[in-house]
């Protein structure tokens, strides 16, 4: 069959990233997860002191971009690849809701996108690759084969981070989770460069009641009659 190019696009905590490297895997492709590498860039800013409480110095993590070196490096225990930031595997760093609270802010800055979005196009040229984010079908593969845009309710979306994070250990209430969800929401949907929207020739699938299994069967179902 002839590889192709899906684009998944979607708010904040829709399951993107866990469906996309389900179809990945079946469809024996490659997976990346844009959202991993702006968290990636976020978590470089925090550890290098280039955000102070709300606010984060742009221009200096402009300066920095060059010492950031983004890559993914399968895991076959895990079946997925892992984010590294300049060698050190931060997969689980970046999942932070403190990593969540800027990385919508961080992606608006045109420098971050533009250093990013070449990476991405690079690592999609061949093609039989599933990529997610919030510009992928709109930027980064705009005639890619198959575009999805995910969507489901803030709260909705905010108990299934909830849930994740109290089981990765994280002390928080529901109510942070959700003031972050909308928050993220407003951010990526507002934002100059490149924001969040649903191209016109998208495919838009609520996955408010949706299992990760019907989802899967309904990506794969579509995948294939494009190849």
């Amino acid at each position: 069959m002839n590889k192709i190019v899906i684009a998944i696009d979607g708010f904040s905590s829709t399951g993107k990233s866990t469906v996309a490297k389900q179809l990945a895997k079946a469809l024996n492709y490659i997976y990346v997860d844009t959202g991993a590498m702006y968290r990636a860039v976020t978590y470089f800013a925090l550890e290098n002191n280039l955000i102070d409480k709300d606010f984060f110095h742009s221009e200096k993590l402009i300066e920095r971009l060059s010492d950031i070196n983004i890559t993914f490096k399968f895991n076959e225990k895990l079946g997925f690849a892992e984010v590294y930031l300049n060698g050190k595997n931060i997969e689980k760093a970046i999942r932070t809701l403190e990593v969540s609270r800027f990385v919508s802010p961080i992606a608006t800055i045109s420098e971050v996108r533009q250093k990013l979005v070449e990476q991405q196009q690079l690592m999609g040229k061949d093609k039989g690759i599933v990529m997610d984010g919030r510009d992928i079908g709109t930027v980064v593969f705009p005639d890619a084969e198959l575009k999805i845009f995910m969507t489901a309710s803030a709260e909705t979306r905010a108990i299934r981070r909830y849930r994740e994070l109290l089981e990765r250990g994280h002390n928080l209430s529901y109510d942070e989770v959700l003031e972050n969800v909308t928050t993220r929401d407003r951010i990526d949907s507002t934002r100059e460069d490149s924001p969040l929207i649903k191209a016109k020739d998208a495919i838009e699938i609520d996955n408010s009641d949706l299992t990760i299994e019907v989802q899967l069967d309904t990506l794969l179902k579509l995948a294939k009659a494009m190849t």
